[in-house]
């Protein structure tokens, strides 16, 4: 195979998946990715092409008649399907976590119990499959608390209850009305706690590490961080509040200890790994850091602002990383900030509506893209086809002038029943 023909594979549908497709033809050895399922973006956009394949044996057989260089996971539910393994067992190259690492997202109980084993610090906790026991357990312990799923949720898994009452109604709906089905059929329940979020992901070969840009996402459907608990309504990054010391520290307390345990365990790390933190007051050298949760792959909206930053071969990157050679890779990012809006459709998240008409949207230009969710191409016509339906993401000179530029173009986005929020940015940008 010469450097120039490659062709690629990226699994998942979402924002995500596109916004690494998209870095990934960027690269002049990168001749096609193909991209399963897809969306309507990627559907259009070029040098990629769509596959409805779902099955890990089907995905499989496409990689190994089809010469592809190497494969890329995007979402969790394929990860938690074995399909690294499904691929490493034909022989093939597949950027990922295996089912078993894999577990670090897909059972909060595992992570929990993982993070105290390794003496990383987080949120304190119980698991519980009995809706009384559950509620005995709240009652003690006080509002607010924070309720999850155990199993994989799409991100909507985890109640923020203020209450009591909301406390006792998340654990109803969730052990005894089965809102999340298998996934919310054990609970963990949390301590709430006071700071700010910050996500930080890194690139793991099994031993080493690779950070990528700082990011930061708003996990609430509207603004001032109200309202339900979403997948994401936007990001941004840099993320201001991660100085250099606390880089530093997040990489020594969380990073290191979580993929060092992991090949302690015989389970080696390899694939993004997301830490979800929460970062309380004071100086940046003692100020508390906690761990609230591992995502085994990037960020959903995170990736589309870091993409847009990313300046490297992205394809060189996943090569380094899947020859187990990322302590000699870096990346160079734009010294510019970026920031993504989330584009919901109606009725998102609890019961988006789908088949709603997207008009003509803006041209993408060199500091400005629009990177496709739930959407489709039905003969021709771009369609919503799921909650979260796009991501209008924007670079500027600085955070101020990323907001701006985004929501100029998002404003220039027409659909029925668009939702979104009017402040992303709002923390790095208050006062």
């Amino acid at each position: 195979m010469t450097d120039n023909t490659m062709k690629l594979l990226v699994i998942g549908a979402g924002g995500r998946e596109h916004a690494i497709a998209w870095r990934l033809t960027q690269s002049q050895r990168v001749t096609k990715v193909y991209v399963a399922p897809g969306n309507g973006g990627t559907a259009q956009a070029e040098r990629m092409e769509n596959l409805p394949l779902h099955r890990n044996e089907d995905l499989v057989a496409f990689a190994k008649d089809h010469d592809i260089a190497f494969a890329v996971v995007g979402p969790e539910a394929p990860l938690a399907q074995g399909v690294v393994d499904a691929f490493r067992a034909a022989g093939l190259r597949i950027f990922g976590p295996t089912q078993a690492a894999a577990r670090l997202e897909s059972s909060k109980e595992y992570a929990k119990d993982f993070m105290l084993r390794h003496g990383i610090d987080t949120a304190s906790y119980q698991s519980f499959t009995d809706a009384q026991a559950a509620k005995d357990y709240v009652t003690k312990q006080g509002a607010p608390i924070v309720i999850k799923a155990d199993g994989l949720a799409a991100g909507k898994g985890v109640v923020v209850a203020e209450t009591l009452e909301q406390a006792h109604a998340a654990i109803d709906s969730m052990l005894d009305a089965g809102e999340f089905g298998q996934a919310g059929a054990r609970v963990v329940i949390e301590e709430f706690l006071e700071g700010e979020e910050a996500s930080f992901i890194v690139l793991c070969d099994g031993q080493n590490v690779l950070p990528m840009a700082t990011s930061q996402d708003h996990k609430r459907l509207l603004d001032g961080d109200q309202g339900p608990n979403t997948g994401g309504m936007g990001a941004y990054s840099p993320a201001p509040i991660v100085s250099p010391t606390l880089h530093n520290r997040i990489m020594r307390e969380i990073i290191y200890p979580t993929v060092q345990g992991m090949a302690r365990e015989g389970i080696p790390y390899t694939g993004f790994l997301y830490a979800g933190l929460m970062i309380g007051e004071g100086p940046d050298n003692t100020r508390p850091i906690k761990l609230l949760e591992y995502n085994c792959r990037m960020g959903d909206p995170e990736a589309q602002p870091i993409m847009l930053r990313l300046k490297s071969d992205l394809s060189e990157i996943f090569e380094q990383a899947l020859d187990g050679q990322l302590d000699q890779a870096t990346i160079d990012w734009d010294r510019r900030a970026a920031l993504g809006v989330v584009m919901a459709s109606a009725g998102y998240p609890e019961q988006p509506r789908t088949g709603d008409i997207i008009q003509p949207l803006p041209e993408n230009q060199e500091d400005r893209m629009i990177f496709h969710a739930g959407t489709s191409l039905n003969e021709g016509v771009l369609q919503t086809s799921g909650g979260r339906v796009l991501c209008v993401t924007a670079l500027g000179d600085s955070l101020r002038r990323a907001q701006e530029a985004a929501y100029a173009t998002a404003a220039q986005v027409h659909f029925e029943g668009k939702q979104f929020r009017s402040d992303i940015g709002w923390r790095a940008l208050k006062g």
